[in-house]
């Protein structure tokens, strides 16, 4: 496709990439250097961070763990950050980094984009940021996104993206009449009770999901991503159980595209999910207006029943999710008759401060400007130039790392810790899959520090996201930065082991 508009020039190799990282985690585990992480703890985080060490300290008084969101948790403790423009972030200290967390993947232009920015401040002089009732921002974003993304007949705005996909759900047991939700493994449709399920690793069912009762997963499954044959066995044992209302996926593949998948595997999950009757759910919170303005589903080719959108409908402000999809779909969220002139049942949907003017003013205007700046293409060369680079460097100082990307979704694997999967059928295997994926993330966090102290932002060490707020220079000067921790790696030797 050559980029026109999207992030991807050449689509990856999913099936060589899975090979690569089949192989890294076979093979011991290369991270920092105990005495360079010392070094870095020691003279960076202990030496220039004093003030956010001093914040946690008091927050973890009040706050559990010391912060509010996940993404915030670093080793060996979290930083304050008090700054965000374009590629980049300060800390409480006055510490500059590369921005590559990027809000956790949604956000496209950049941090606290000028433009948005004064929409927004013009917003708040005038009508505030809530009243309760309608503001004509809320059709113009619900107009703006059906302009882009063509499955998407109707919009309705949310507080998150974990509430559409609850919503999304709702909507699919009313629509087709069935009981059960199958989901990508390993993929993250929000935390809500019933799809709290398979997190992270493939295969790991309720063992993520402490606090939630095993009884609620009994209409919920998951099906290994890449795999249309464990998709159709599980489709079809359901026709005998109730049926199968929804087919979740992450169209790049379960977290941002950690386990790639082929351009075939998304279009067979759509063939698939109808052939059984179940909707096709489209989990785009992190690829959608990132992959492109009609989403990383625009690429592929498909047509989703529903999509999930996250933090960019609302530009990285409060408000930030909502489901949209087909007419006949989405009339189960608001009263009236259908196409044969049938009443249609409402699904239960709420959300106080879904839907207000700041998050609708921003999100419209993000969307505009990511269609004027070409932001998508931009973000993705970036990513391309970044990962190749990344690839260069893993050469250069041999190691057993794997780099990949799709698009502006960036990956830097360099232990493996998410492509273990946990096979049932063979339960003496469980403990191993626990105890290797706790080693390695523990590895992660490490390395994560390292970069951090070289000034990068990562989410989990491992993920990277660019931005269209990004240039050349800044990329291969990030590349420098990866260098100095690359060069102070080296096999790991666990003295518990053989």
């Amino acid at each position: 496709m050559a980029y026109n508009g999207y992030a991807i020039d050449e689509y990856l190799d999913a099936d060589a990439v899975i090979k690569q990282l089949d192989e890294l985690i076979k093979k011991p585990v290369y991270s920092i250097k105990p005495e360079a992480l010392k070094n870095y703890v020691d003279n960076y985080f202990e030496a220039k961070c004093k003030k956010s060490k001093e914040l946690i300290t008091k927050a973890k008084e009040v706050i559990p763990g010391g912060v509010q969101h996940n993404l915030a948790f670093n080793y060996p403790f979290p930083l304050v950050i008090t700054k965000a423009k374009g590629a980049k972030l300060y800390d409480i200290d006055g510490n500059e980094y590369y921005d590559l967390l990027q809000a956790g993947g949604p956000t496209i232009l950049g941090s606290n984009d000028e433009v948005v920015r004064k929409k927004v401040i013009e917003l708040l002089n005038d009508g505030g940021p809530s009243t309760g009732l309608f503001h004509e921002y809320e059709y113009k974003l619900a107009q703006k996104i059906k302009e882009c993304v063509p499955s998407v007949e109707k919009f309705r705005m949310l507080g998150s993206g974990t509430e559409a996909c609850m919503c999304a759900l709702r909507i699919a047991r009313l629509k087709t009449g069935h009981k059960n939700v199958l989901k990508m493994g390993g993929a993250y449709h929000g935390w809500s009770d019933q799809l709290a399920y398979g997190l992270r690793i493939p295969g790991t069912k309720h063992l993520k999901s402490e606090g939630v009762p095993k009884y609620v997963f009994r209409h919920t499954q998951e099906f290994f991503p890449g795999s249309l044959k464990s998709l159709e066995r599980k489709l079809r044992r359901n026709r005998f159980h109730g049926g199968t209302a929804a087919v979740y996926i992450e169209p790049i593949g379960p977290e941002s595209g950690t386990r790639p998948v082929t351009k075939e595997f998304v279009q067979g999950c759509e063939r698939l999910a109808h052939k059984y009757g179940a909707l096709l759910v489209c989990d785009e919170v992190v690829s959608g207006f990132r992959i492109g303005l009609g989403g990383a589903q625009g690429y592929y080719g498909i047509n989703p029943d529903l999509t999930i959108f996250g933090k960019v409908i609302a530009g990285g402000y409060p408000g930030a999710g909502g489901v949209g999809g087909h007419a006949d779909c989405m009339i189960h969220l608001g009263a009236g008759l259908d196409s044969t002139g049938k009443k249609v049942k409402k699904a239960l949907c709420g959300g106080t401060l879904a839907a207000t003017p700041i998050s609708c003013v921003a999100g419209y205007y993000t969307i505009c400007e990511i269609e004027k700046r070409n932001a998508c293409e931009i973000a993705g060369r970036m990513g391309d130039r970044l990962t190749k680079g990344l690839q260069e460097l893993i050469k250069k100082y041999n190691l057993p790392f794997v780099a990949f990307n799709i698009g502006s979704v960036c990956h830097l694997d360099s232990v493996g810790t998410m492509h273990f999967a946990i096979n049932w059928a063979k339960p003496w295997t469980i403990p191993h899959v626990l105890k290797e994926t706790s080693k390695r993330q523990k590895e992660m966090e490490h390395m994560g520090a390292a970069y951090m102290a070289e000034g990068l932002v990562t989410l989990a060490g491992s993920r990277l996201y660019t931005s269209a707020a990004y240039s050349e220079k800044m990329i291969d000067d990030v590349l420098s930065r990866f260098e100095k921790v690359f060069q102070n790696c080296e096999l790991i030797n666990y003295p518990d082991e053989k």
